[in-house]
């Protein structure tokens, strides 16, 4: 793979979609008021990769955060981080942290002679309320194999490896991972970078349009397993291995890997209210809440899924049930979050 200078974090955009320019996606409605309103933007692609509904301003540049780890981890794949079966959905996770988690990502990095301290993310708690408590119970702290990307910078560390690449600066944004890692986004999104920060785990992060994240992630969800383009076998690989693992992408109980296991549909969600899905029907929907909350982002996400007819009323009914939407009063349910879309 050829390489081009990485983006840098002074370019020219310097904030998102303007309030002007969102559409309102959900209300919070107790006892039949509506109290909260959650503004933003959303877009749904076709199977052909054609805008089929555009909400509010999907050209204005986002931060994608962890939604764009399917390219990241093709890239690492692509590089010979060979990432198989459970490691390859670790690979592209925003996990939970759980025992089951942590083993894969001590096993990923192990496996080529590296150790937990490599990890540059910062340490944390586990993701998992049940694991956390377990955790605390049990004398432990906050460890930078817990936090959610683990899996990620495991499979980056290990296509370092594979590479003869430094693993002291794999995430300085001019080092030849990072390097590629933007030439393969610009490649998926089908567009440039519009400016490029540091994401929460660490890692170089670059703003895109959520069109562009639309298609880079159109673009690793239709990848092919055997495709010759390394890529493109990396991205199939991520994706193939949640499909087939949905602990692996976040955790049991846990939202993505709910709508895996009940409908299917690759979910992976991102901070600051940015969730993408890929359906089996062949659409593709991305959405920024933009106050950044993750509360409506799967909802309206799924709702958007459903007016296309990609995906069942009643078996996304069923999920939505477990989305934490109901709002309490006292004893009783007296509201919900609500899609307007």
């Amino acid at each position: 793979m050829s390489h081009s200078p990485a983006p840098s974090a002074t370019a020219s955009a310097t904030q998102t979609i303007a309030p002007a320019d969102a559409v309102e996606l959900a209300v919070v409605e107790r006892s039949g008021f509506v109290e909260s309103r959650h503004l933003g933007a959303a877009i749904l692609l076709d199977p052909d990769g054609a805008v089929a509904r555009s909400l509010g301003d999907v050209a204005a540049p986002i931060f994608p955060r962890s939604t764009i780890k399917p390219v990241q981890g093709a890239v690492a794949q692509s590089l010979g981080a060979d990432a198989r079966d459970e490691a390859a959905g670790l690979a592209i996770a925003s996990h939970g942290g759980t025992p089951r988690h942590e083993a894969m990502v001590e096993r990923m990095l192990t496996e080529v002679g590296l150790e937990v301290d490599d990890l540059q993310c910062p340490p944390a708690w586990p993701g998992d309320g049940r694991s956390r408590s377990a955790y605390a119970a049990a004398g432990g702290v906050p460890a930078r194999v817990l936090m959610n990307c683990s899996g990620k910078h495991a499979a980056m560390l290990r296509a370092c490896v594979a590479q003869g690449w430094p693993i002291g600066t794999y995430l300085d944004p001019q080092h030849p991972l990072q390097v590629a890692i933007v030439q393969a986004l610009q490649a998926a999104a089908q567009e440039h970078v519009a400016a490029s920060g540091v994401d929460g785990c660490g890692a170089p992060v670059h703003a895109i349009s959520l069109h562009g994240l639309a298609r880079a992630t159109r673009w690793a969800a239709t990848a092919s397993l055997t495709s010759d383009d390394p890529l493109l076998a990396g991205a199939a690989r991520g994706m193939d291995a949640v499909r087939r693992f949905p602990w692996t992408i976040d955790g049991s109980g846990r939202e993505n890997t709910i709508v895996i296991e009940s409908l299917g549909t690759v979910a992976k969600k991102g901070a600051e209210g940015v969730t993408v899905m890929a359906a089996p029907s062949g659409h593709v929907v991305a959405v920024k809440v933009l106050d950044g909350s993750m509360r409506p982002a799967s909802l309206v996400a799924l709702e958007l899924l459903v007016q296309a007819g990609a995906l069942e009323r009643a078996a996304v009914d069923e999920v939505e049930a477990h989305l934490g939407l109901d709002l309490a009063g006292g004893d009783a349910v007296v509201g919900r979050v609500r899609a307007v879309v």
